[in-house]
């Protein structure tokens, strides 16, 4: 019988940084296996590897040791099947928001589609997060919310296999998070992504995931475990505040950040 073969397939990992004075062991024997179109949230306190785990996966840092997957093949570079979202949506200023996502596709389909097929995916992509009025704006005429979502569409008109997201929303306000995390919740509904997102939000990533992934502290740390979000979707979020199975999820996520993980910490 053929073993089963996850989409992402983290095994073994461990990642040490060395400077000239020391060392300093980030994560420690990490696996992990996600499912293709499956919704992973990655949660811990600071300084638990979340992001370094994350640009592991995003090809931008080399592991220490053990391998990354995706697909069977060994993750060693960025990659187009990769896209990355940043908590600082990184758009460059003198660009409209058409120009800024249109850079990315052309980098990713430019040699093989015309002009006008790449015009129609950037379209599209402002489209899909609700940005098509303001295909002509500049970064600095539009709200920080405006701007997220114009990061987000980069990534998505890249038709990526993965998105990889390092707290998106960790900067806005919490009316702007709330309607980003529920177009988040539609556009991946649509495209049927695999998603990989780092958070300190809890009642965010009981929301949003499939599974949430809790590390333990720092240094070395690991992943200490994995919930499984029962809750069927479509999800809204009035909805679930009352549901049992969304409040069960959330407490066995803060009684393990910050009960029994906070026992772990004094007793060391």
């Amino acid at each position: 019988m053929q073993k089963h073969k996850a989409f992402i397939d983290v095994q073994a990992v461990e990642m040490e940084f060395k400077t000239r004075k020391a060392s300093f062991h980030a994560l420690r024997d990490i696996h992990l296996q996600v499912e293709r179109g499956e919704f992973i949230t990655l949660i811990g306190h600071s300084g638990c590897g979340k992001s370094t785990l994350l640009n592991l996966m995003a090809g931008l840092l080399q592991a220490s040791s053990g391998v990354l997957l995706c697909e069977e093949r060994e993750i060693h570079a960025p990659g187009p099947e990769r896209a990355v979202v940043f908590q600082n949506h990184s758009l460059l200023p003198w660009l409209s928001c058409f120009d800024n996502v249109y850079l990315g596709v052309e980098s990713v389909f430019g040699a093989q589609e015309s002009r006008s097929q790449l015009r129609a995916r950037t379209e599209q992509a402002l489209h899909l997060v609700g940005m098509a009025h303001a295909l002509n704006k500049k970064p600095g005429e539009i709200s920080g919310g405006m701007k997220q979502r114009v990061g987000i569409a980069r990534a998505l008109a890249m038709e990526p296999k993965v998105l990889l997201m390092d707290e998106p929303f960790g900067a806005l306000d919490a009316l702007t998070r709330a309607h980003l995390q529920d177009a988040l919740l539609q556009i991946v509904a649509r495209t049927q992504s695999t998603v990989v997102m780092v958070t300190h939000d809890v009642d965010e990533a009981v929301l949003l995931s499939d599974r949430i992934v809790m590390m333990s502290n720092g240094p070395a740390a690991t992943i200490g475990e994995i919930l499984k979000v029962n809750l069927p979707r479509p999800r809204e979020r009035v909805a679930l505040a009352e549901d049992p199975g969304y409040i069960a999820a959330r407490k066995a996520v803060i009684d393990f950040l910050y009960t029994r993980h906070a026992r772990t910490e004094l007793a060391a």
